[in-house]
């Protein structure tokens, strides 16, 4: 669901044929801000 979300959403991310590394890194992201909110939380 986040990878839609990133492709659809969020295209000036993908500029320049970085499509899928702005995708990866967005998912990489997100979760290690649910790891760092369960833990500090």
């Amino acid at each position: 669901m986040i990878f839609v979300v990133v492709e659809e959403v969020v295209p000036g991310s993908q500029e320049n044929g970085n499509k899928d590394l702005a995708s990866v890194c967005l998912m990489f992201g997100f979760t290690i801000m649910m790891i760092l909110d369960v833990a500090l939380g």
